[in-house]
């Protein structure tokens, strides 16, 4: 289940917020990239011996192609340094030998468990639910192009990559301010505050962190095994349906590609099929981004593509019937992507391989806006 390696810190590579990575000497002679959580153990240093845990790497699974530090020991052999303690109870990766401790904002002790403990409605809030963690950055794209000032609040639920500092996307996105602020719910952590569930994290993001609009995906790393039922992305059906319980305002992206060798993730995926279609219970408003405009856009690849996509996409869409299909158009969206402080990426393609499924979560993000635009004013 687990494979060990050792090795020594012979570079620092990259530093973003709780993270290190840095280059590894194996010590069967191998180099690799390795990751350090700075929330978990303290900052590497050149030298430093490592324990690391190779097991996705070395079977060149989804961990970013990183080998993981579980600990740093100094030049003497023994463990360096400690991270901080923790400062509350909400115990993660529980019963296993690296299960850390948290502070939850919904937790007896925390400055927000008063106004949590009864809480019961976030109140007409829009909530942008998505399947994939790339499409982070154009829905936000999308939201600051058409309406500056958005508090914009990231929810990042466990169903890909726990540590929050896995994301890079995150990480720039507030280097660049344009995320408000974040939470981590479940076994995820490392957000702005931490929450038991979807549900609570959704009330302490509009009443801690007085969020204008959520932004919910899993972290990076989506799961899936070619099945109907077995992939992570399941979990937007019931982020909707906590979305609708609490009063917000669902908001579905639609996953779609035009260049997805997988036929089952041409069109919209059956990852969408399947989340919006079968497993949420509740209606919310889906984003159907109008295809066949895209031809007027500029600057963002072949578009062919995409417009041939158009009616596959409306007919696809048109079998969510519990749902209200909202048609967004697309004009402006291609100077929101293109504005973008980061590289967009999807299951490594870029923006211009493969605009159709940027495109569609930059409309989740417009809807979601207007939705804010036409809500009334109290």
């Amino acid at each position: 289940m687990i494979v060990w390696a050792e090795g020594e810190v012979i570079r620092i590579r990259v530093r973003w917020a709780g993270a290190v990575e840095v280059i590894a000497q194996r010590d069967d002679g191998s180099q690799c990239r390795a990751l350090v959580y700075t929330d978990l153990m303290v900052a590497p240093e050149v030298g430093d011996r490592l324990l690391m845990n190779v097991a996705a790497l070395d079977q060149e699974l989804g961990t970013g192609g990183y080998a993981l530090v579980v600990a740093l020991l100094g030049a003497d052999g023994h463990l360096r340094g400690q991270p901080e303690p923790p400062r509350g109870h909400l115990v993660n990766s529980r019963y296993l030998p690296l299960q850390t401790m948290v502070a939850g904002a919904d937790e007896q002790g925390s400055p927000f468990h008063q106004l949590l403990s009864d809480a019961d409605s976030i109140d007409g809030l829009p909530v942008v639910v998505a399947d994939l963690h790339s499409a982070l950055p154009a829905i936000v794209a999308a939201v600051r192009h058409d309406r500056p000032g958005t508090r914009v609040v990231y929810l990042m639920s466990d169903h890909g990559a726990l540590p929050l500092a896995f994301s890079r996307t995150v990480a720039q996105l507030r280097a660049a301010g344009q995320l408000a602020a974040t939470v981590t719910v479940g076994q995820a952590f490392g957000g702005d505050l931490e929450a038991v569930t979807v549900h609570s994290g959704l009330l302490a993001a509009k009443l801690a962190l007085a969020a204008d609009l959520v932004v919910l995906t899993q972290g990076p790393g989506n799961l899936g095994t070619g099945t109907r039922w077995g992939f992570s992305g399941v979990a937007c059906g019931e982020a909707v349906n906590a979305t609708a319980v609490l009063g917000g305002r669902p908001v579905g992206s639609l996953r779609i590609s035009g260049a997805d060798a997988r036929p089952r993730h041409l069109g919209v995926s059956h990852h969408s099929l399947t989340a919006y279609g079968r497993v949420a219970m509740r209606a919310a408003d889906i984003a159907v981004p109008r295809l066949a405009d895209a031809a007027r856009l500029t600057g963002i690849g072949d578009l062919s593509r995409v417009v041939d996509l158009a009616e596959q996409v409306q007919q696809e869409a048109a079998t969510l019937t519990m749902h209200r299909l909202v048609q967004v158009e697309l004009d402006g969206l291609d100077d929101a992507l293109l504005a973008t402080p980061l590289r967009l990426s999807t299951m490594g393609r870029g923006l211009a391989e493969d605009p159709a499924y940027f495109l569609a979560a930059a409309a989740s993000g417009r809807l979601a806006a207007r939705l804010l635009d036409a809500a009334p004013q109290s």
